[in-house]
């Protein structure tokens, strides 16, 4: 079965979402929003996924939403960057909103946001009612994978886009972010909407789909069995700061002086900075101990090949990669950014400067010392990592799949459309919470 095609028309029976994202590109969000069209096809909702292309060097995962009978509306004027073109993406979503006559219209990401709630408020209020000053009967959503508040653009372009975030938060009826850190800097340091507008969302992912074949990544690039893997998956992007690890590396490397264990170091993606980050490696002298993969379609394979899964990001909302990792009961070791610290369980100790948690450890962001103290530290401790991958696997196991996300999304939509009584304006809106606790803002 599809879900929805580009010539079916809105099913009347069924509870209409449109959902929205600029790119099927590599990364957790274009996960995300499969599985969510997926999901709620099968509780009730017709659902329609449009989508944006996916520039050269990305890595398309169109492959994916095939895979679950999932076929995206295109709009081929839909990209990444800001540009005249995103009128005309405008008014095609308009079309489709005409034509789909949806109830609520979620869009993902900063783009599809802001080109996605503009059609949306256009459609609200393209109606005869319009006349009598009442619009449309539909709800905008908006969900906050990361942000671009830091560390993507200069000064001057990032504070347009936090005034524009502004802006938009106005027209919007429900704000989800994936983590309860990722709302305390969105709302409360940039003062990005209200507060009772925010929804804590955790992400989810399809448990089934990692694979636990350790052999995988070790045979293909004859990894022994004395050496320890640490691995980054991620985009070759200036913002997941590649640069840091391999720096971390040989600090690493070179502080054991030629004792303890051997480290070899796994970096999977390809983005615009490969080039770059390969020539790092050979001046580092890491070219023997760094493997770059590119781009794998099967990257839920690998992780069970690592021994420490490795995240560097200057930015972040909750990575997808360090959950699959935790699922596949392996160790992490991250910067503290984003919602990174929602998903590391209690906090154990700080030990030079890092800190150790219940699945892994932390260092501060863009400490390139500190992060290699902390790899030390988890490589010298196989029995460690152990402990730390089976804690993790359980909290990803009970609260971090797939069908608790459909779950959540479906329960924010009845309650967006009139099944439950909202929470009152300027009342405490109830979160719900990666530790299963529900906190009131």
């Amino acid at each position: 079965m599809k879900f929805r095609s580009q010539s079916a028309g809105p099913d009347v029976n069924r509870i209409r979402v449109v959902r929205i994202i600029d790119r099927l590109n590599v990364g957790g969000p274009a996960k995300h929003v499969v599985w969510l069209t997926e999901g709620l096809c099968e509780t009730g909702f017709e659902t329609t996924l449009i989508t944006g292309t996916v520039p050269p060097g990305e890595g398309d995962m169109s492959y994916f939403a095939r895979g679950r009978n999932v076929e995206p509306n295109v709009i081929s004027e839909m990209s990444r960057e800001l540009s005249l073109r995103d009128i005309l993406v405008i008014v095609k979503l308009l079309r489709q909103f005409l034509r789909l006559n949806p109830q609520i219209i979620h869009t993902h990401k900063a783009k599809a946001g802001a080109a996605g709630r503009i059609a949306a408020l256009i459609y609200k209020w393209l109606t005869p009612s319009a006349l009598v000053l009442r619009p449309r009967q539909c709800r905008i959503v908006h969900t906050y994978h990361g942000h671009v508040f830091h560390s993507y653009y200069g000064r001057l372009k990032t504070r347009c886009f936090v005034a524009i975030e502004r802006l938009l938060a106005r027209i919007t009826d429900r704000i989800v972010v994936v983590s309860e850190q990722q709302r305390r800097e969105i709302n409360e340091t940039f003062h990005v909407g209200r507060s009772e507008q925010f929804s804590v969302i955790p992400l989810g992912i399809d448990i089934d789909e990692v694979l636990e074949d350790r052999g995988v990544l070790r045979r293909e690039y004859a990894l022994s069995d004395d050496e320890v893997a640490i691995g980054i998956v991620g985009r070759l992007c200036e913002v997941k700061n590649h640069s840091m690890l391999l720096e971390s590396a040989a600090r690493a490397v070179a502080d054991g002086n030629g004792d303890g264990p051997r480290m070899r170091f796994v970096i999977v993606g390809d983005g615009h900075l490969r080039a770059d980050i390969e020539r790092q490696a050979l001046d580092l002298g890491l070219t023997e101990k760094t493997i770059f993969t590119g781009f794998r379609e099967d990257t839920t394979s690998l992780y069970a090949g690592l021994d420490i899964a490795a995240l560097t990001s200057l930015n972040e909302g909750t990575p997808l990669t360090l959950i699959e990792a935790m699922c596949c009961g392996r160790a992490v070791a991250a910067t503290e950014v984003g919602g990174i610290v929602d998903v590391m369980g209690s906090r154990r100790t700080t030990q030079e400067e890092f800190t150790i948690w219940d699945h892994g450890v932390t260092a501060p962001s863009g400490d390139a010392q500190v992060f290699a103290r902390a790899l030390r530290f988890l490589a010298e401790r196989p029995e460690l990592r152990s402990e730390m991958g089976e804690r993790g696997r359980a909290f990803v196991t009970a609260r971090l799949s797939r069908e608790r996300l459909v779950r959540d999304i479906e329960e924010l939509y009845r309650e967006l459309l009139g099944g439950e009584v909202p929470a009152a304006a300027g009342a405490p809106q109830q979160i719900i919470s990666v530790n299963g606790e529900g906190n009131s803002l």
